[in-house]
């Protein structure tokens, strides 16, 4: 059976696909508008951290490039009133790492490149996939541009939300003393927002990605819409005022003298995210179907890091079912569907549902989170389970698993886990 297979999109889920295709002796070809020289001089795409089971991929595939960039943990603050929580909980599995993704693509697309596969830099879209379909065995889409989102209906099932539920600013900066530990920094601001903060990789070396997520109508919002270019002085002094009043273990370990974005104006991204699914695959025009692959297929909020580990996990599903393939038919679209979809729709669900347990921060969620910081064992089972989103939504969606879930993993000084409910009705 002819493999040839055409790849729209050369972000994570594209490229580790084309890449493990190309391990395995099977021929792709990536069409994309960005050259791999455009990227340094192109605005902040993302802060993304790739959890240690992403990094097992990427050492699988050869693109190991960064193995003493890690991070090992996350500490965690919870700024309830009169009783913050501050804890630390490890990642067992392994250390995450987060590197610029202008850096981080194009070395991947080299990487392609340099191994014999082949990069068409051209637009694609809805008035020419049809004829692109007609030239190869498989059409994959990796990227929602040129309207190529709009081919796959919206997955109401696990599209509970139909307007971005926080605004964005996003910013890699320099200046904040790293923790004790390298790791990240999560932190709840009851009723405004949640912040996280990113050891990251970047063009000038180590930086700290601060992800603000602003409630939308609290004080923070400020921060979506402040423009760094009109008034540098202006918006980081607003930033410094913010992480004072709302992350003061950030906060703390700011030189002021020093702070500001790493590298240049680049460094800032804003704006916001609606979370949604589509369908994964369609029938085109021609009669033939396209696959749908990572953001263009599950668009989550970043707040829990999940996007590009989910990316990286289809890229790897779809590879497996596209070398065992003995036709792309129906069977196997639907085998690539099933097959990611416990980990892809698991960190869908358990972010969408944190969306809301963070804004709400309903009395049985503190209580869960009281449980967790007294307890190092579940501090860190619950910190190392963000490489496991469907683990956490196993938990999250079920009333009764926290008592079990807690029992199982104390290290025999947590509060009576009858007091932890943390779940919603799926």
């Amino acid at each position: 059976m002819s493999k040839r297979v055409a790849i729209v999109g050369a972000g994570t889920a594209g490229l580790h696909l084309a890449l493990y295709l190309q391990r395995e002796g099977l021929d792709s070809t990536i069409f994309t508008d960005k050259r791999i020289e455009d990227y340094p001089n192109v605005r902040l795409l993302n802060t993304v951290a790739h959890h240690a089971v992403t990094v097992q991929r990427e050492k699988a595939l050869g693109i190991d490039h960064w193995p003493n960039d890690g991070y090992f943990g996350h500490y965690y603050f919870v700024g309830i009133p009169g009783n913050p929580l501050e804890f630390y909980g490890d990642l067992g599995t392994g250390p995450s790492r987060a590197v610029d993704y202008r850096i981080y693509l194009p070395t991947l697309m080299q990487d392609y490149l340099d191994r014999g596969g082949k990069i068409e830099y051209r637009d694609v879209d809805l008035s020419n996939v049809s004829e692109l379909s007609e030239e190869y065995d498989l059409v994959v889409i990796g990227t929602g541009k040129g309207g190529l989102g709009t081919l796959f209906a919206r997955d109401e099932q696990h599209s509970p939300y139909a307007s971005p539920q926080r605004q964005l600013c996003v910013g890699l900066f320099k200046g904040i003393a790293p923790q004790q530990t390298r790791a990240v920094t999560f932190c709840i601001s009851p009723g405004a927002g949640e912040m996280i903060e990113i050891p990251t990789v970047t063009f000038s070396g180590d930086a700290s990605a601060l992800v603000f997520e602003n409630h939308p109508g609290s004080d923070l919002e400020q921060l979506t819409h402040a423009r760094y270019e009109d008034d540098p002085r202006a918006f980081l002094d607003l930033v410094l005022d913010k992480l004072r009043t709302h992350y003061p273990i950030t906060a703390r370990r700011i030189n002021e003298d020093e702070f500001d974005l790493a590298n240049s104006p680049l460094d800032l991204l804003q704006g916001a995210v609606t979370p949604g699914v589509r369908n994964g695959h369609v029938k085109l025009d021609n009669g033939k179907t396209a696959l749908l692959l990572g953001d263009a297929h599950a668009t989550v909020d970043p707040v829990l890091g999940q996007g590009g580990n989910m990316a990286s996990y289809a890229g790897h599903i779809a590879g497996q079912e596209i070398v065992a393939a003995e036709a792309f038919d129906e069977r196997f679209f639907s085998r690539v569907d099933a097959n990611r979809a416990p980990r892809v729709l698991g960190a869908t669900n358990w972010t969408n549902f944190m969306l809301n347990a963070l804004t709400t921060l309903p009395e049985s969620f503190i209580q869960f989170l009281g449980a967790v910081s007294l307890d190092r064992g579940l501090a860190d089972k619950f910190t190392d389970n963000f490489n496991f989103p469907e683990a956490q939504w196993e938990l999250f969606s079920n009333p009764d698993a926290a008592a079990p879930w807690i029992a199982e993993h104390s290290n025999g000084v947590v509060v009576d886990p009858q007091a932890a409910v943390v779940g919603a009705p799926a």
